[in-house]
């Protein structure tokens, strides 16, 4: 059996979805793509894929082998491609997630550049709200925004964002200017999926004191964006992350109050699996994207 072909048949074979799939991508005959699949089972001795009518899913152990015939192949390309000069100029595949708002407005735009600058790269980019689990569904980097527990993956800090408090001008010349947290109280305020009060938690900034204050929630939404137009439409007040107001910050509908009493601010990272050395396309985009990804958080800091 030859191992190196069986390790690109079930890599292809993940990454398309399906067996026939895999078979098109590289010119094999499908039942040639279904024994090779179990020859590297049997010689394993344990099942790698779970094979529905509709759906083609790696087992645990199979997880595992994927992650590690993907790196190794990519391996082999970057040695191929050094051998024969080729190094200056990464390809492959690359999955990339991000969160929606900050992927949009911060991500998005880094790929498009990296796109341009390497024609031999494709990008998948997913953008969700979700921390999506990278083994499991295959994903090489992640923009993830939040104190990272222990873990055996890799991070590349790129900034920070803060948690702030905004309301329009309207909204202030109604209720008057919080001087502190608790001028908060009971005021009208945006939430998301919350019903009833919503407690506020801030930080003396350089004192470390604690407080948190409920404030009324007088509409509920489910993404950022309608919490900022509802709050430049004067229903009330909103927290949201740096990031997500600075546009209507910079235009004047909204107005950040409360700064010296911000939580402490979440890091950004770009996070990647532990493994040895990383395929070139990895870290031509971390190169890429880290300086760039940090010149933009500087950009919208409010």
């Amino acid at each position: 059996m030859d191992r190196f072909e069986a390790m690109s048949i079930l890599v292809a074979a993940v990454e398309t979805g399906s067996l026939t799939a895999a078979s098109r991508k590289l010119n094999i005959p499908l039942p040639t793509v279904s024994r090779k699949l179990a020859e590297l089972e049997a010689h394993l001795g344990t099942r790698l894929l779970a094979r529905t009518t509709r759906h083609l899913a790696l087992t645990d152990a199979g997880s595992a082998y994927f992650q590690s015939c993907k790196r190794i192949l990519d391996e082999v390309g970057d040695a191929e491609r050094t051998a024969a000069g080729e190094q200056s100029a990464p390809r492959g595949d690359l999955v990339v997630t991000a969160p929606v708002v900050f992927g949009r407005l911060h991500v998005l735009p880094v790929v498009n550049d990296f796109l341009s600058l390497y024609p031999e790269i494709n990008v998948r980019l997913v953008l969700s709200d979700r921390n999506i689990d990278l083994l499991e569904n295959q994903v090489d980097l992640a923009v993830r925004i939040s104190r990272l527990p222990d873990s055996s993956m890799v991070a590349t800090k790129v900034g920070e964002v803060r948690r702030v408090v905004c309301g329009s001008p309207a909204f202030f010349g109604k209720y008057g200017l919080p001087a502190s947290p608790n001028d908060l109280a009971g005021k009208p305020g945006v939430s998301f999926d919350a019903l009833g009060p919503m407690t506020w938690a801030f930080t003396r900034s350089g004192k470390g004191r604690k407080q948190s204050v409920e404030v009324r929630t007088r509409l509920s939404v489910n993404t950022a964006e309608a919490a900022l137009d509802a709050a430049v439409a004067g229903v009330g007040v909103t927290r949201v992350l740096s990031y997500q107001a600075a546009g209507p910050v910079r235009e004047g509908l909204l107005q950040v109050v409360l700064a010296d009493f911000e939580p402490p601010a979440l890091p950004v990272y770009l996070l990647h699996q532990m493994q040895g050395t990383l395929p070139f396309k990895m870290r031509s985009f971390i190169d890429f994207a880290a300086p760039r990804l940090r010149r933009r958080l500087d950009e919208v800091s409010l």
